[in-house]
């Protein structure tokens, strides 16, 4: 299983925005979260990538995949008092190759409202599909897409 590594901004982000004064706060339940893909020649730096531009190397718009990815359908938040933690779920988004297909590496989680990056995944390998193929991205059903506990 994929563990979703955070970019390092992301918690300024949720609280505020990293710079003062910043309005472009992640509101999970409101704004359009998307996934992206891309190839194998991505590499993140958790420390300085912030927004979507900052990453490169997005699998090409067409054969089933569009550019800027899927967005997360059926978000829920929720609070369970008995761990103290906070889950952010949503649907497992998916995307169907056509034509020539296309190959991934990794998966970026961002909010597409305000640009700012959230996550990634890295597959650990470049997955290939051909036409007819399906890759879904299997959202953990007790974990969500991320969550946070309070200790």
């Amino acid at each position: 299983m994929a563990t979703l590594t955070m970019f390092g901004k992301i918690g300024a982000n949720i609280f505020g925005g990293e710079t003062a004064g910043e309005s472009e706060t992640v509101d999970y339940l409101s704004d359009t979260i998307k996934v992206s893909l891309h190839t194998a020649t991505s590499s993140f730096d958790v420390d300085a990538d912030e927004v979507f531009a900052d990453v490169g190397n997005e699998v090409a718009n067409g054969n089933g995949y569009t550019s800027g990815g899927a967005t997360l359908g059926s978000k829920t938040l929720t609070y369970n008092a008995t761990g103290n933690k906070t889950v952010m779920d949503a649907a497992d988004p998916s995307w169907t190759a056509s034509g020539a297909g296309f190959a991934a590496n990794s998966a970026v989680f961002y909010d597409s409202t305000t640009d700012n990056l959230i996550g990634y995944l890295d597959f650990g390998s470049t997955i290939t599909l051909a036409s007819g193929d399906i890759l879904t991205i299997n959202i953990d059903a007790t974990n969500g897409v991320f969550y946070v506990t309070a200790t």
